[in-house]
């Protein structure tokens, strides 16, 4: 047989002695007391200054341009100016955009609803003719009308309780039919004056068609408790004519 291989001896490790007179900081692991200038225990070797671990950053902190850490102040200033000029704009964007987009989601309800007429408790007229009352452009029939003698008369309609106007169809003439509807004048341009329940006052111009038969024109207005047309733009006002305004229906939003 080959003689085998002499292996050396391992090392055999001996604690070495350490003395607890030493003056210094107990090690936090094993309480060794150890010489000021020493960063890791004599004994087991604990780091005897643990490294400071940063609290975690709030979730505000970690949006731009809010990540960065600050170092002895800098960048404060430009994060304070930053977040200022954003609560700023989002103030303006809020004050000026509000109403536009009330309007715009009143808008919306308004196309995807539906309507319903809705009548005046009261029909008042600053002009009128004999046997052509301010009532008969209510009253559901389109061979009857309002007699006004000249340009610049207007009927006031009052309604019950406020109401979202989302449209108005208008009956111009004395009558749908062609033939009545040319034996008297008519308005091409009615000023419509819609009052609301606070007081304010929408004004719009309705632009009418030299034709027999209704017209339709969308509003959208809110809380309108009473409206008021005015007569404008007159055509085939010859002598011994007057301006016929046949029918007016008011719709709300069902």
């Amino acid at each position: 047989m080959r003689p085998a291989k002499a292996v050396a001896p391992r090392p055999v490790v001996r604690p070495a002695a350490v003395g607890d007179d030493v003056p210094g900081v107990p090690c936090p692991s094993c309480g060794t007391p150890n010489p000021p200038d020493r960063r890791f225990c004599r004994r087991c070797a604990t780091p005897l200054t643990p490294s400071t671990v940063p609290p975690p950053l709030p979730w505000w902190r970690t949006v731009w341009p809010l990540r960065r850490r600050t170092r002895a102040g800098s960048g404060r200033m430009v994060r304070f100016l930053v977040i200022l000029a954003v609560v700023l704009a989002l103030c303006a964007g809020g004050f000026l955009l509000l109403p536009a987009g009330r309007n715009l989601i009143e808008d919306t309800r308004d196309k995807l609803g539906k309507s319903k007429a809705v009548t005046p408790t009261r029909v008042e007229a600053t002009a009128e003719l004999p046997g052509h009352p301010p009532g008969s452009t209510t009253d559901g029939l389109s061979n009857r009308y309002w007699a006004a003698p000249a340009p610049g008369a207007s009927v006031t309609y009052t309604f019950a309780k406020p109401f979202r106007l989302v449209g108005v169809i208008v009956t111009n003439g004395a009558s749908p039919t062609p033939e009545e509807y040319a034996r008297q004048g008519r308005a091409l341009q009615i000023e419509m004056e819609v009052t609301a329940k606070d007081g304010g006052k929408v004004r719009k111009k309705l632009a009418l068609s030299d034709k027999p038969g209704p017209q339709t024109f969308p509003t959208g207005i809110s809380d309108a408790t009473s409206i008021r047309l005015t007569l404008d733009a007159p055509a085939g006002l010859d002598q011994g004519r007057h301006l016929a305004l046949a029918e007016v229906e008011f719709f709300q939003r069902s």
